[in-house]
């Protein structure tokens, strides 16, 4: 298995978790906050979403840029060979805020957002095929948090990105007040 395939596939396997977690949720739990301030699961969903389209479109535009050698960056990779979870520890703040652009904005139902997550993984492998053979690290697209990243910290990024809000969504499930039925 390739390099690329290899990150895809483990991208791949924190969207089948992640979604996981969240199916077969009703209204009450797909809507319960502990807090005014948290997000609830359709919102985390939404969040996700939106970062991922946001990555995606990133590296698309990245790559098509770098094929007309007009890269979309250029400048000191300061990450080079760094892993996404040692990245997010350099660069995040314990709580972070989100980028507008991955913001949950329209919320609704909960199964929209299940369903278009389980959509973008056939842009992500349409991505994966057209970045076969190519030289990952020489992908450039930067971070609204953390700055540049290469495509391989990019796959790394979304699989890490998946697992830390599935465990926000087992940690809402455990809270008091979550409904269990």
């Amino acid at each position: 298995m390739t390099e690329v395939n290899q990150l895809l596939a483990q991208v791949e396997s924190a969207r089948k978790a992640f979604i996981a977690e969240a199916t077969g949720l009703n209204y009450a739990q797909a809507k319960f906050k502990p807090h005014p301030e948290s997000w609830n699961i359709v919102e985390i969903e939404e969040h996700i979403v939106r970062a991922e389209q946001s990555g995606i479109s990133g590296l698309w535009k990245a790559y098509d840029a770098l094929r007309r050698g007009e890269p979309v960056w250029s400048g000191d990779p300061i990450h080079r060979g760094l892993s996404a979870d040692e990245i997010i520890a350099r660069t995040w703040q314990p709580k972070e805020s989100v980028p507008p652009i991955a913001a949950p904005q329209w919320g609704g139902a909960l199964n929209f957002w299940l369903a278009m997550l389980k959509a973008q993984s056939s842009m992500l492998a349409d991505l994966a095929a057209e970045l076969e053979g190519f030289d990952l690290e020489t992908l450039l697209y930067p971070h609204p948090i953390s700055g540049p990243m290469d495509a391989r910290q990019r796959f790394d990024f979304l699989r890490v990105h998946m697992l830390r809000h599935q465990k926000q969504i087992q940690e809402l499930k455990g809270k008091a007040g979550f409904s269990k039925s």
